[in-house]
């Protein structure tokens, strides 16, 4: 199996979008990216904007290629809503179950011209590799009013699961991931960065603390948490030190919104020390 991480926070976009390769199939995972609207009370900074357009080229490109879609909920960060789908085997969150009101006015949106598709909660599909689906679980923190998302697992020699936006922060979420015992998770993190989910750091840590130790999984942690600028901090009260995309892929972690005050700054010809290359 052959994984490729294509866009995320550490990136410089939103989004969890990854290719995987399976056998004979190519399968592409939440085909999405957008921009926080507002963060620190600015719109995104051209740069971010230029990062935007680039990704989304390149989520298209994967998206030419690939045989099997999954979108795993309908925020907008995890799929493209005008892309052209058609001659891909979809497989998409039921949108008429477990779905809060703004994603069902999405995906109705996104179905109008869809021919043929699958609802993919909670199933099983077996080829030359197996493919399961979770059930809908909390879009984060149960009661949550984000909705829900499904998680999907790819065994193929390994064992890899998408955990899309749980964000690990719901106990049912975390035992579906323990009982699969995968060895490697794409995941996003706690939002860290939110103001209101003051609890999220422990039981983030706890939560994901519990599947390193009953798992020994390799974690790739990204999306939600890395809009936090004390991501590194927080890598470091795990049992074991996740990845990155960028780290995954080698190359340099950009979490670009996180740093949205300095890049506009930097804009109006400020001089502002930077973590990351801009280049």
């Amino acid at each position: 199996m052959k994984i490729f991480p294509i866009a995320s926070e550490s990136l410089g976009v939103r989004s969890l979008s990854v290719y995987v390769e399976a056998g004979e199939s190519k399968i592409l995972i939440d085909p999405g990216a957008a921009l926080g609207p507002r963060r620190y009370s600015l719109p995104p900074a051209r740069i971010e904007l230029e990062k935007l357009e680039y990704t989304k080229g390149k989520i298209l490109e994967f998206l030419d290629k690939a045989t099997t879609i999954i979108i795993s909920h309908y925020h907008y960060d995890h799929y493209i809503p005008g892309a052209n789908y058609d001659g891909k085997r979809l497989f998409l969150k039921d949108p008429t179950k477990n779905i809060n009101k703004s994603q069902q006015d999405r995906a109705s949106k996104f179905l109008r011209d869809k021919r043929e598709y699958e609802y993919a909660d909670g199933k099983t599909i077996t080829r030359d590799f197996k493919m399961e689906f979770s059930p809908a679980f909390p879009h984060g923190e149960k009661g949550t009013k984000l909705g829900f998302v499904i998680m999907t697992m790819i065994d193929h020699k390994e064992r890899m699961i998408h955990a899309s936006d749980t964000q690990l922060l719901n106990k049912e979420s975390v035992e579906w991931i323990i009982e699969k015992m995968p060895d490697l998770i794409i995941t996003s993190g706690p939002p860290t960065y939110i103001g209101y989910m003051k609890d999220s750091w422990k039981t983030g840590t706890k939560n994901i603390n519990r599947i390193i130790l009953e798992t020994n999984t390799k974690i790739v942690l990204d999306h939600h948490i890395t809009r936090d600028k004390r991501y590194p901090r927080f890598f470091e009260g795990l049992e074991k030190e996740p990845l990155t995309f960028a780290k995954y892929l080698g190359v340099e972690e950009t979490p670009l919104e996180a740093y949205r005050r300095e890049l506009h700054k930097l804009e109006n010809g400020e001089r502002i020390s930077l973590p990351f290359n801009l280049e």
